[in-house]
């Protein structure tokens, strides 16, 4: 039978399968629209399931926070490569992931998966993006927080493959949000492993402080040298790795504390970081001590 150009566009915009697809879809259904969709529906199903087996590595990282600041999110969502991590589809689709899962106040792949955005859930956007997209899609990781006494600043680093969420205890101002964003920035920019030095695990300190021991014996120096080396050593690791030591990447001579102390000051209030999270593209360790 004769399928118009029409007939094959109108379901494309529907769809987003590809224009040869849905020319075959319309022929096999003899035209039916619903039966056409259906059968694309029904092979964008087996190619799926040829897709399941691929590696995903590529994609974004979004974070996000509500209106008034007291609740935030951020997920990474994954495909195969880094032109597809680029496109629209796959940036709305991410977007879609960390709206819902604010909304919903998600915290499970598999809940939210079973949530529904605008008729579908998301499992089905999902999977029509695969078939959208070509590629493997899928969501590796979420997290929601949400704070009783302080507000969040998100920070998502050009390319979004870095994000951040920061917690601030304290009362939301013009200068505490400010201030929430530079740190959320300090955070992707500097990679802190903890607040303070109560968040450095003692066995990880007293391993460091062993190898710059044995260091220092080697270069030949007397165990009281290599004892003084090795507290610079630790304290300078303190220093590079506690978020409120480090120098604050915006002024360079003062640390993380000095500028929060600074903008407390000014406001006449106190603000404090209560919780960070910091989400990179592909990573097997994240810098994570927020506690819901």
């Amino acid at each position: 039978m004769d399928i118009s150009v029409e007939q094959i566009k109108a379901l494309r915009d529907k769809t987003g399968a590809g224009m040869m697809d849905c020319k075959k879809a319309l022929i096999e259904s003899n035209g039916d629209f619903e039966k056409a969709i259906e059968y694309l529906r029904k092979k964008g199903a087996a190619a799926l399931q040829k897709r399941s087996e691929r590696i995903a590595k590529e994609g974004i990282v979004v974070a996000k926070t509500n209106d008034d600041k007291t609740e935030a999110v951020i997920a990474e969502v994954n495909c195969e490569t880094d032109f597809v991590g680029r496109s629209d589809a796959f940036k709305e689709f991410a977007n879609i992931v960390a709206d819902t899962a604010l909304a919903a106040k998600n915290n499970s792949i598999e809940s939210l998966l079973a949530q529904k955005v605008n008729g579908l859930t998301v499992k089905e956007k999902l999977d029509e993006t695969t078939g959208k997209l070509g590629e493997k899609v899928e969501i590796k990781r979420i997290a929601y927080y949400n704070s009783a006494d302080g507000f969040f600043c998100e920070y998502n680093h050009l390319g979004s493959k870095i994000a951040s969420i920061i917690e601030i205890s304290g009362k939301i101002t013009d200068a505490g949000l400010s201030l929430g964003s530079d740190l959320a920035m300090q955070v992707v920019a500097m990679k802190p492993l903890t607040i303070d030095r109560d968040g450095i695990n003692k066995e990880m300190i007293e391993k460091e402080q062993e190898i710059y021991m044995i260091q220092a014996r080697n270069e030949g120096k007397a165990d009281n040298i290599a004892e003084r080396i090795a507290k610079n050593k630790v304290e300078k690791f303190y220093e590079e790795n506690c978020l409120i030591e480090q120098e604050f990447v915006k002024e360079p001579g003062k640390t993380v504390n000095d500028v929060i102390k600074s903008v407390s000051k000014a406001a006449g209030l106190e603000y404090k970081i209560k919780n960070m999270v910091r989400f990179q593209l592909g990573e097997t360790f994240e810098v994570n001590t927020i506690v819901s």
